[in-house]
């Protein structure tokens, strides 16, 4: 697994703890790492997100609410809409990530702590918030799911 990959599984399960105990930020950070100790090639990742989405909760929540036709933030589940809320979070302001590494990576995140649903619902919100957002990366077709560069590509 990826320090990525890892930090952002990390990142989301912080934010499940902070909603659902109310703990502050700082206690459930380092909660966490004491208790599930994790690769430390993930740690500046998953901080780095958990502060950005903590921080920036209720922007990123108007952003999704926009996004999600007919969906009340509130009414998501806890994995959902914490999922949406990072995947928000990295769209805009982690362009150095590719946008379909960030939809693909929250969409596995929600099919893998979600419910049976839960993949879709996070695949067609995010990409209607990386739509809203502006987010075509460079020589990617967020249509084909190809993020490489055309030579890279055949074309």
């Amino acid at each position: 697994m990826g320090a990525r990959t890892g930090g952002r599984e990390a990142a989301l399960k912080m934010l499940f703890a902070v909603e659902a105990s109310q703990t502050d930020l700082d206690s459930a950070i380092a909660l966490f790492w004491r208790e599930f100790g994790g690769d430390p090639e993930t740690r500046p990742y998953a901080d780095e997100s958990v502060r950005g989405v903590l921080d920036q909760r209720d922007a990123l929540d108007e952003t999704i609410r926009t996004a999600s036709e007919n969906w009340r933030i509130e009414r998501m589940t806890r994995v959902d809409r914490n999922v949406l809320r990072l995947g928000t979070w990295e769209l805009k302001h982690r362009t150095d990530v590719p946008r379909e590494v960030i939809l693909d990576e929250a969409i596995e995140l929600a099919k893998r702590y979600g419910s049976e649903e839960s993949g879709a619902f996070v695949n067609g919100v995010l990409n209607q918030v990386a739509e809203n957002l502006g987010r075509i990366d460079p020589g990617g077709d967020p249509e084909a799911g190809d993020d490489r560069e055309p030579s890279a590509r055949g074309s």
